[in-house]
């Protein structure tokens, strides 16, 4: 292997990422083999790389130099990433990772140290949330704002991410839906999207059925889909007309929502200046409401 070898990417995200820049300066052949990882990333780490090669058009041979040309030393070594990215979207490692919480908790200093180190953590994923979303918030903000009617989704423990981009929206824009799925009747609520809608579907590793068959049935109705989600290749990002990426790291067992709750209120806070004085005015009809209705304890008490 020659010294100027360059280093292969080390998570499924950054070889994405690297093939969409270098995309346009791949020889014809190399694009139709990156063509192929691109949209179809989850059939590499089932399909052999002969049936990965007819698939794409290409010669086996290409892939092969495909992966040499991107830092590996073949196809074995870049189908991993993808192999390991869906065994660790389809895993369920949270007795696992409970039994960890458990027996390193033991080795700390008690309650403050944990707190500590999960602050820490959710400071990292706060900090991803501008470098990762810095051109897509402003997108999934026109999006959101050019639709007639504003769907939004999210299951299990994406509900609330959901449900407060639903509330505070709500707040001043009435046209905002939430699709809840109660009861079984989640297919019927479905028959409501139109063409012109946006949808909004929250979800990640393990994915829900749910939220893939919103994702769905919002692309076969036309409508615009913004997948917030931790993965650009994650089942309802790969399809969307943008996606928005929140980390879901947490030192306990369970991932994180926090960057995400935060991505929708930034989502909301944009939408709320790009409508301005109407925003403001629809604000006020509903703080009156609330309180002309007793949602709230009057001053003082």
């Amino acid at each position: 292997m020659s010294t100027d070898q360059p280093s292969p990417p080390e998570s499924l995200d950054a070889l994405l990422e690297q093939l969409r820049t270098e995309f346009p300066n791949l020889s014809v052949q190399f694009q139709g083999g990156a063509r192929y990882l691109l949209d179809h990333p989850r059939d590499i780490a089932i399909q052999s790389m002969r049936k990965v090669a007819a698939n794409a058009g290409v010669q086996p041979a290409t892939l092969v130099r495909l992966s040499q040309s991107l830092g590996f030393e073949g196809w074995q070594g870049l189908r991993e990433l993808f192999v390991t990215a869906v065994r660790e979207g389809g895993s369920q490692p949270y007795a696992r990772r409970a039994r960890k919480v458990v027996k390193d908790s033991d080795k700390t200093s008690g309650p403050g140290k944990m707190l500590a180190e999960m602050i820490e953590v959710q400071h990292h994923n706060l900090d991803a949330l501008l470098a990762n979303n810095a051109d897509t918030l402003p997108r999934a903000a026109d999006l959101l704002a050019a639709a007639p009617i504003v769907h939004v989704a999210g299951f299990r423990s994406c509900f609330p991410i959901a449900f407060t981009f639903h509330y505070i929206y709500g707040l001043f824009r009435s046209s905002v839906r939430l699709i809840r799925g109660d009861a079984g009747t989640l297919e019927m609520e479905l028959r409501a999207l139109n063409a012109r809608d946006a949808v909004l579907v929250a979800g990640f590793a393990p994915y829900s059925h749910e939220s893939l068959r919103v994702a769905q049935a919002a692309r076969e109705a036309g409508c615009k889909v913004i997948a917030l989600t931790d993965s650009t290749v994650a089942p309802i990002a790969l399809e969307a007309d943008c996606t928005l990426l929140f980390a879901i790291d947490s030192p306990s067992f369970f991932p994180s929502i926090t960057s995400g709750v935060t991505m929708v209120e930034a989502l909301v806070e944009q939408l709320l200046a790009r409508k301005g004085k109407g925003a403001i005015r629809a604000l006020e009809q509903t703080e009156g409401q609330l309180h002309r209705t007793g949602a709230y304890l009057p001053a003082g008490r």
